[in-house]
């Protein structure tokens, strides 16, 4: 509801990577009844709310304190539809200004804030192992741990960023540990990479983020490692 179901990208896993494989095509609607959540295990329920935590992260500091004093949620929470609304919101707002993520700098790839690290822990680990938003969670605080080696957050953001995850029930690191130059070789086949060049998603405090381009390997490596991996 909050994720893929806005902006037209559709995709498939190869045994090389997460969504290598795809294109780009816009519905006529969306619509999103939220009395289906009421279906939905309570695992399945915790992993959507990481890419919800996201939006908040990218564009919205007053959506990520909300999150931080109203976890977990439920499904029926009377607060969900306007949260949902809201992550629609941003994620239509970003994906109207680059559709299809040519942007040379922010754009749509902000949307991917933990990915670069979340979808390599769920081709190494193995699809099904975690499920998306729970390696995205993870992915979101090794991002978060980036930034703060980077300068671009501080230590007590980071914290909080892991602290509101944990709360919605989500995972803050690896179960297992998985190897480190397993994890470095999907990043470097992630659909991100410009030039033979890593392209990271960086929070600047809470609420905003920026890509680079020039993020040093040992300065991922150390996220890594801080997040279990294994060298």
């Amino acid at each position: 509801m909050v994720d893929s179901s806005v902006g037209g990208k559709t995709g498939i896993n190869l045994a090389a990577g997460k969504n290598l494989v795809g294109n780009f095509h816009q519905p006529t609607a969306v619509f999103a009844d939220t009395a289906l959540l009421s279906t939905l295990p309570a695992r399945e329920f915790a992993a959507g709310m990481a890419e919800v935590i996201k939006h908040g992260l990218i564009a919205d500091r007053a959506l990520f304190t909300e999150l931080q004093t109203t976890a977990p949620l439920a499904w029926n929470h009377p607060l969900l539809p306007r949260i949902i609304r809201r992550c629609v919101e941003i994620k239509a707002g970003v994906v109207a200004g680059d559709e299809r993520e040519t942007s040379a700098h922010g754009g749509r790839a902000l949307l991917n804030l933990g990915h670069t690290f979340g979808h390599a822990v769920e081709a190494i680990a193995g699809y099904g192992t975690y499920l998306h938003g729970e390696a995205v969670a993870i992915g979101l605080v090794m991002a978060a741990r980036l930034s703060t080696e980077l300068g671009r957050c501080t230590a007590d953001e980071a914290d909080a960023v892991a602290h509101t995850l944990a709360a919605h029930q989500l995972p803050t690191r690896l179960h297992t540990s998985l190897p480190l130059e397993r994890i470095l070789e999907a990043m470097r086949r992630d659909k991100k990479v410009r030039g033979g060049k890593l392209r990271f998603v960086l929070q600047e405090g809470i609420g905003a983020a920026s890509t680079a381009d020039d993020v040093p390997e040992a300065a991922a490596v150390r996220a890594l490692l801080a997040g279990g991996a294994v060298a």
